[in-house]
């Protein structure tokens, strides 16, 4: 069960955290991983940590996926480099780290900005839609078909709960919040894979979202104890607790698994 071999998995925001996190996880099993990321630095460097530590081959390549021009040269490029592509995996996304307390005032929803808005929503949104334009259109043209797997968030379904954030002696007004721009995002993504598993189905592309919660990265105290308080399981996860969800929807072993929106919270959206 779970056998990747031979499979071609893309994944966007491959220098991120868990970007890095799901390659390994699946070069582990046997998968070809292609890793994109805007910072090519960062996205070559994990590519040849993975491909050095699994039997595995593991490439970087620089792209922003804000360009469709771009997007669609790398989809040439990959398919030219490997003959197929299998599965792709939307996991780039802006994510304030609200609880560093960087954002301020200008997070909440009355000052936030058209420039922040637009930008936000075309990583995380116009960049799964471009990635799936190109790459799912390869996917659908492979004689066994693949999946897309985009990831959303606990935020996708639920609202943020602003008192997280909240600073002692600073007034409501200049309170920081989890930027509107989050919800809409990972929202959006959901309807998104709603979207995509019908639309390609008859050949055999499954699209399906994970919504993750929150992981624990050495946020400060005060905030790591007010979100374990709102979650059933009581902590954050630790960065490697999504890897064996995501091998099950690569692999064959999850196909008749389309259309799920599959909550990873630690039960948090069950409150």
């Amino acid at each position: 069960m779970f056998d990747l071999l031979n499979k071609v998995v893309v994944i966007t925001g491959g220098a991120g955290l868990l970007g890095i996190q799901h390659a390994r996880a699946l070069a582990e099993y046997g998968a070809t991983t292609v890793l994109l990321d805007i910072n090519e630095q960062g996205v070559v460097q994990a590519a040849r940590d993975i491909d050095e530590a699994f039997d595995a081959p593991c490439v970087g390549l620089a792209v922003d996926i804000t360009d469709e021009g771009q997007v669609e040269a790398c989809a040439k490029r990959v398919l030219d480099m490997f003959g197929h592509i299998d599965s792709l995996i939307n996991n780039a996304a802006n994510n304030p780290k609200v609880e560093d307390g960087l954002g301020g005032a200008s997070s909440r929803l009355e000052n936030f900005s058209l420039a922040q808005w637009n930008q936000d929503l075309a990583v995380g949104l116009t960049g799964a839609f471009l990635c799936a334009k190109h790459f799912g259109a390869i996917i659908a043209e492979g004689k066994n078909g693949g999946t897309i797997i985009n990831i959303s968030s606990d935020l996708g379904v639920i609202a943020p709960d602003q008192r997280l954030y909240s600073a002692e002696g600073v007034a409501d007004a200049e309170q920081e919040v989890k930027p509107v721009t989050y919800s809409v995002t990972k929202s959006g993504i959901i309807g998104l894979t709603r979207y995509m598993a019908t639309y390609w189905a008859e050949r055999n592309v499954r699209s399906n979202a994970l919504c993750f919660g929150g992981v624990e990265t050495n946020q400060p105290e005060a905030f790591l104890n007010r979100v374990r308080d709102r979650i059933p399981m009581g902590r954050m996860a630790r960065p490697d607790e999504y890897s064996g969800t995501i091998v099950f929807m690569v692999s064959d072993d999850a196909e008749y698994m389309n259309g799920s929106i599959i909550s990873m919270d630690g039960g948090r959206s069950a409150w």
